[in-house]
């Protein structure tokens, strides 16, 4: 048996099923693979015939073994085959940061949490004298469930030939992964993981706050402590994961709960003055780029490149607000200093605004009385008074409806209301960041064959005209309607015979699905019906909503 012999389909060692192609590292192959004794998914890698890599991948797994913190996947088997040498891995479903990220930056609390996570699992393995060598936003998932998993210890870079890397390498790898949860750019000379190049000025890299506004001052202090050299204000560098875990502790607590809705830890964090804006403004963030960065002259750091090899994905963008004009009709550079004027010429100004306010009180008063006389005279024929004609602001017929509350819907019988329910209202908390999914559903698009459909009813608090359903989409294939209420539209159907649907698209492509109504619909509830999932990995479907917007 040969590397080229390893294909679906085969059985490696008597046990391994061999399932699909993750990854190819430099002639490696990584698989997805099905262990037949114990009925479990697992990552093979293999090696070809005589490739000089075979003892260092043998010492890595030894290595990777020993390791007992339970946020690393653990290795669970490595041999030779009919000269063929192979390395069996944990499996764990999830999202890895990479891709992540291509959404955008975390917040503050999310991306403190996740490097905490993985500074105290590399403090734990430092401590036996060994590194993971390979810390990158493709090695760190986050799981379903919202845990913290760090992939390849010791076993990727003895993949990629590397070397086994040191606790310190560890460490300023770490230092630019939670640069670029916290800005969206990664902290190098080029595009990397799908994300542009960090700002430099003067030779020296931005720190986070004057990349992205709303960073928290402790998290920026910290970023810069890992990368800059030497840190800005005399701050002693973070060489360590124990100082570094420390650090981050002292910001974002010593939960392993993953954070939920983090607009609360903002609020908090602006009461006590550790948030404000940016102190300089860049570019809005481009759309990402290919996992796989292109190659690039060496500046004595080697190119990161994607774990696991992936088809490039589109995904949404979060908007950023544009760079200010400079008041010439061009918009003014991030480095270029706000024109100052004199004290004389705002004073001009206050004394200019003030008087226009005094003419405009005058023409109202004057405006009033003579409305009031108009209205008395109506008393002079046959003592008569005609009622003043008065009326309530219009109301409003365009434009987005306000959502009140939504909820998931996955009725029974073939429903069990599991389809993720915490995470709706992140489908109109206005960030394109945050997604609700729908579970997992294997072997068909169709949810499986299990049920017709899953989706989120929407509340707009009152009867409201409905003429357009706008659906920020993630993924491609993804098929939908809308639907509201038979009958009574006050009220919320708990079956799907209850909902008639008013539009449908089939088969979107990732980005934003308009669906137009056929005719103005007045309801207070709207259900977002997903029909079809697009394809998430191997045989798996879900289908996943970033932002909703019910427009009158």
């Amino acid at each position: 048996m040969s590397n080229q012999t390893v294909s679906p389909g085969a059985l490696l060692a008597g046990r391994y099923r061999i399932a699909e192609l993750l990854a190819e590292i430099d002639g490696a192959r990584v698989w997805r693979a099905v262990d037949e004794v114990l009925s479990r998914a697992v990552v093979v890698d293999v090696l070809p015939v005589g490739d000089p890599r075979t003892n260092l991948l043998f010492d890595a797994a030894r290595r990777a073994a020993a390791a007992a913190d339970p946020r690393f996947l653990r290795v669970l088997d490595c041999d030779m085959h009919d000269g063929v040498t192979y390395c069996v891995r944990e499996w764990a479903g999830g999202r890895p940061l990479e891709r992540m990220l291509g959404s955008g930056p975390l917040t503050g609390q999310q991306a403190g949490w996740l490097a905490r996570e993985v500074s105290e699992a590399l403090e734990n393995l430092h401590r036996t004298g060994h590194a993971h060598g390979s810390i990158s936003p493709a090695t760190v998932v986050v799981t379903d469930a919202g845990a913290i998993k760090v992939v390849g210890l010791a076993t990727e870079a003895a993949l990629r030939s590397t070397g086994p890397g040191s606790p310190e390498q560890d460490v300023r790898a770490l230092g630019e992964l939670l640069y670029a949860s916290l800005t969206g750019r990664w902290p190098g000379p080029a595009p990397a993981w799908g994300l542009q190049p960090a700002p430099v000025e003067h030779g020296r890299l931005l720190s986070p706050r004057q990349v992205r506004a709303g960073v928290p001052r402790s998290l920026d202090d910290i970023s810069d402590r890992l990368l800059s050299n030497p840190p800005r204000h005399h701050a002693p560098p973070i060489t360590s994961a124990a100082g570094l875990s420390a650090a981050l502790s002292g910001v974002v607590g010593s939960s392993h709960e993953p954070p939920s809705q983090m607009d609360e830890t903002v609020a908090i964090a602006r009461q006590n003055g550790s948030i404000d804006d940016a102190t300089q403004v860049v570019p809005p963030t481009p759309p990402a780029l290919d996992p796989t960065p292109p190659a690039y002259e060496s500046n004595g750091h080697d190119q990161p490149q994607a774990a696991y090899a992936t088809a490039p994905q589109t995904r949404p963008v979060r908007r950023q607000t544009p760079p200010p004009s400079n008041g010439n009709g061009h918009r003014r550079r991030a480095d270029e200093p706000k024109p100052k004027g004199s004290w004389g010429g705002r004073i001009l100004i206050l004394l200019a605004v003030l008087a226009l306010l005094s003419v405009i009180a005058m023409a109202q008063f004057l405006l009033k009385g003579g409305l009031n006389n108009e209205q008395g005279s109506g008393t002079g024929d046959g003592g008569t008074t005609t009622a003043p004609q008065t009326s309530g602001p219009p109301s409003a017929t365009t434009g987005p409806a306000k959502i009140t509350g939504a909820k998931s819907f996955d009725p029974e019988p073939d429903g069990d209301g599991e389809e993720h329910p915490d995470d709706v209202a992140n489908t109109y908390d206005g960030k394109v960041a945050t997604t609700w999914t729908t579970m997992s559903y294997r072997n068909k698009p169709n949810l499986g064959g299990l049920k017709d459909g899953v989706g989120i009813v929407y509340d707009l608090g009152a009867p409201t005209t409905v003429s357009k359903v706008d659906v920020a989409l993630v993924g491609d294939g993804t098929s939908l309607q809308v639907m509201v209420p038979k009958g009574d539209t006050s009220k919320s159907p708990t079956a799907t015979s209850g909902w008639t649907p008013v539009a449908e698209e089939e088969e979107q492509p990732e980005g934003t699905a308009s669906l137009t109504l056929s005719k103005p619909t007045e309801t207070r509830y709207v259900l977002v019906w997903l029909t079809r999932l697009p394809k998430e990995s191997g045989s798996k479907y879900r289908g996943e909503i970033s932002e909703v917007a019910i427009q009158r």
